[in-house]
C-alpha cells in the first residue's frame, strides 16, 4: 500500500504520534490505514561516527527505546563495533570531530 499526500478534508489523528492533522493541512494517507503527518513518515538515522554509513537505527537493539531528537550522535554501527580496536576507532573518530573533548591538550 502506498502512501499519498492529500489535504485533509476532514481532522483526523496521526498513526505515529497521536496528535491533531488539521483540516487542510497536507498528509499521508493510506486507504484502510489511515492518516499520519508527512514528518512522521521521515525515517531518521543516525549515521555511524567511525565509517559515516547508517548506525543501523532501525536494527538496534535499543530502537524501542531511543529519542533519536535527544539522543547523542556519537552512535556507532554493529561492524565498527565489532572490530578488533572499536573503542580506539571511536575515540580517534569523536576527537577528530569535536577537538574541544580533547582534554590531554
Amino acid at each position: 500500500m502506498s502512501w499519498r499526500a492529500i489535504p485533509m478534508k476532514f481532522a483526523g489523528t496521526c498513526l505515529v504520534c497521536n496528535k491533531k492533522i488539521e483540516v487542510n493541512e497536507v498528509a499521508l494517507w493510506a486507504k484502510g490505514l489511515g492518516v499520519k503527518h508527512q514528518a512522521c513518515a521521515e525515517v531518521k538515522q543516525l549515521k555511524c561516527i567511525v565509517c559515516g554509513g547508517s548506525a543501523g537505527c532501525l536494527d538496534c537493539e535499543f530502537a524501542d527505546n531511543c529519542d533519536l531528537d535527544k539522543v547523542s550522535q556519537m552512535c556507532i554501527c554493529k561492524k565498527c563495533s565489532e572490530a578488533k580496536d572499536a573503542f580506539s576507532l571511536y575515540q580517534i573518530s569523536v576527537l577528530k570531530r569535536y577537538p574541544l573533548l580533547n582534554l590531554k591538550q
